[in-house]
């Protein structure tokens, strides 16, 4: 009978990730759509800015009337704003490279996040890296050269944004694995929120405001679908081992192939598709051996 209840968690934790990557999908998909129809890049700043005053309610709310805590006194913890500028910083990379290059391309590059965190480990933290784990992260890298084709004349210098986002994203994530635990993930998400919301303000003071009345509704869309996502990831350490539920987050590349393809028009590439099945198997290989090495439970 405990076999069948862990199972079930163990279920209910993938599908939690799974459906995690669904709605940062659906948010970065509704973001880059109507960046597409203003025809203006720089309103990427606006959209932020007003779906993260719409996330940042939401969080409030949640924090004020569920959880009972102070967010004044959040707001002032130094660690989580440390983490939230580089949230900031991997946001700023993530959405520029969105606008600008198809949406399948910067999931399959940003989950080259794995292989960061193995060279990160080995040179900041001195952690001993094996010959299968350094194999992995060498395939890793030929998946990139795959799709980035550095000599052919598609190459652009483009591809390099999500790349520095998943280096970001490593920084963050060694960051949050410090200060995280079952009582302050909507806390962290707030100050994240907060800081943001507020990057993307100054941002629009200096590049203006360009939006229009009636895309205000697919901008509260895409704050609920991301607070979900975030609301989502958080439960899903609840419920199943990360080692168990870190491999379904490769799950975004494909909702990024579909949603750019039926939404944006976007149709990937067969380096593309050949690229992403071989980061996404090398990846899912080093997660293994981290797992396997009781680096994560």
């Amino acid at each position: 009978m405990k076999a069948n209840t862990l199972f079930s968690y163990s279920i209910i934790g993938i599908i939690l990730m799974i459906a995690g990557q669904l709605c940062f999908a659906i948010n970065d998909t509704i973001v880059k759509f109507e960046v597409k129809n203003i025809e203006n890049n720089y309103v990427i700043f606006n959209i932020i800015f007003i779906r993260g005053l719409f996330s940042t309610f939401f969080i409030i709310l949640y924090l004020t009337l569920f959880e009972k805590k102070n967010c004044l006194t959040i707001i002032k913890n130094k660690k989580y704003n440390l983490r939230g500028i580089y949230e900031v910083i991997t946001a700023l990379f993530f959405f520029t490279g969105l606008i600008l290059m198809p949406v399948s391309l910067v999931y399959t590059l940003l989950m080259t996040n794995p292989f960061f965190v193995t060279i990160f480990a080995y040179l900041f933290l001195k952690e001993k890296v094996g010959i299968r784990r350094w194999t992995a992260v060498v395939i890793g890298f030929i998946g990139v050269i795959i799709i980035i084709r550095p000599q052919g004349i598609n190459f652009n210098y483009l591809f390099i944004l999500p790349i520095l986002a998943a280096i970001f994203l490593t920084i963050r994530d060694i960051l949050t694995k410090n200060i995280v635990n079952k009582k302050n993930s909507f806390e962290i998400i707030l100050v994240t929120s907060i800081l943001m919301t507020l990057f993307s303000g100054i941002s629009s003071i200096y590049f203006g405001f360009n939006i229009q009345l009636n895309q205000i509704l697919n901008i509260l869309f895409s704050s609920i679908f991301l607070t979900f996502g975030y609301l989502f990831s958080v439960m899903t350490i609840f419920y199943a081992p990360l080692s168990l539920t870190a491999t379904a987050r490769y799950s975004v590349i494909i909702f990024g192939i579909i949603f750019g393809y039926i939404i944006l028009k976007e149709i990937p590439t067969l380096n593309m598709i050949i690229g992403a099945i071989i980061i996404t198997l090398s990846g899912m290989f080093v997660i293994k051996r981290q797992k396997d090495l009781g680096k994560i439970k």
